[in-house]
């Protein structure tokens, strides 16, 4: 897909270099158009090396190829990022006294545009009369984050984080497949208390089920996001629901999957829990406690064999080490077949390997064991190739 990445002036231009890098990744040709302004912040060599192609800021360049108006064709996504308020009043004017306005005048492509700046100029009515213009119009605008801002200023304004806007930008183009589906998804790793101070835990972050939820929210679903002891933050328009132990998770998901088109268990959900954690701190007495363990509910095979509504398409992962019984692969299909899950997505953890990491690399099975995908790359790349295996239910 040919994307045409637009720069504004200001400090948040750093970020659009990562936001650039992921569009690459995803096996997009990006060309990036920034502002004057924006050269001021990171300089075109930058742009130019990490995109492959050259960066111009002006309508008299690259004259003999009519390049204002040739790009905004050519183009089958438009991104801003960041939109400053300058930059947003110029887009309501139909202003096109740069390359980047210029394009936005030509384009016919979707346009997603992610504002930053400080919050007094979010906030004032020019730039709230601006936003509603361009919305009106069907341009794609983002609201901003709140958060740290330049200086010790806090509030909204802050650009949204670019791996939450590539999931908006290309859900824009990805039809909204999940438009009117209503979606709970499990994330993070429980905890188990083995008295006030201590748990049973794991290395999950969560960030294949944040990614898995910020993919759902592009394509159009209405998403729950069941979180347990999360390392990321949530992405904008997520409903969260925060939880701890494996039986807060179960519960939670329970409650909320009985209005849901379709689960997702990517939480890594304790397989035992103490009988009876301790009511005060355990202390060093010489002699380590023994410690008395329960299996826990296994809560993807009650999904499975429930299905809290007609029709409700249910998803697990399973996490696995290989060992000398059986690979990876095997242990995911002997798991899928008992389980009854529509699909498994089945992917093998360790050290620097699954969890807590920015990758990932999986293979999503039927519930017969049959493999139906394999996706690598990015945790977002991943989430993608799921709701896609998702959409192929039916």
């Amino acid at each position: 897909m040919r994307i045409v990445l637009g720069v504004a002036g200001g400090i948040a231009a750093y970020k659009a270099v990562l936001l650039l890098r992921l569009l690459r990744e995803a096996g997009h040709d990006v060309r990036v158009v920034p502002t004057r302004a924006a050269l001021e912040f990171v300089g075109r060599p930058t742009w130019e090396a990490l995109s492959g192609q050259p960066v111009t800021t002006d309508v008299f360049e690259d004259v003999d190829q009519v390049a204002h108006v040739a790009i905004g064709q050519d183009a089958d996504l438009v991104v801003v990022a960041p939109a400053t308020a300058d930059l947003l009043a110029r887009a309501a004017t139909g202003r096109a006294d740069d390359l980047l306005t210029a394009t936005l005048l030509v384009t016919r492509a979707p346009v997603l545009m992610a504002p930053a700046m400080h919050t007094e100029m979010w906030l004032h009515p020019a730039t709230v009369a601006n936003v509603a213009t361009l919305r009106e119009r069907g341009i794609h605008v983002l609201d901003p984050a709140s958060g740290r801002l330049t200086g010790a200023d806090t509030g909204p304004g802050r650009l949204p984080e670019p791996e939450d806007i590539t999931a908006a930008a290309l859900g824009l183009v990805a039809g909204g497949d999940l438009v009117g589906r209503r979606v709970v998804i499990s994330a993070g790793g429980t905890r188990e208390p083995l008295d006030p101070v201590r748990y049973l835990g794991n290395r999950s972050s969560g960030r294949q089920g944040v990614a898995l939820a910020r993919a759902a929210v592009a394509r159009g679903a209405q998403v729950t996001l069941v979180g347990a002891n999360l390392a990321v933050p949530v992405p904008p328009g997520v409903e969260l629901v925060p939880v701890g132990s494996a039986a807060e998770l179960r519960e939670a998901v329970r409650v909320a999957a009985k209005d849901a088109d379709v689960v997702v268990m990517a939480a890594a959900v304790a397989d035992y829990r103490p009988v009876s954690p301790a009511g005060t701190k355990l202390k060093k007495t010489g002699a380590p406690p023994v410690l008395e363990l329960v299996e826990t509910v296994d809560i993807l095979a009650e999904l499975a064999h429930d299905r809290l509504r007609d029709g409700q398409v249910v998803v697990g992962f399973a996490a696995e080490t290989g060992d000398e019984t059986a690979s990876v692969l095997e242990h995911g299909r002997a798991k899928a077949r008992r389980k009854g899950a529509d699909l498994l997505v089945v992917n093998a953890v360790g050290e620097g390997q699954g969890f807590g990491t920015p990758d990932n690399a999986v293979t999503i099975l039927d519930g017969t064991g049959a493999v139906v995908a394999e996706a690598s790359g990015s945790k977002d790349v991943v989430a993608d190739a799921v709701w896609d295996a998702v959409r192929a239910l039916g």
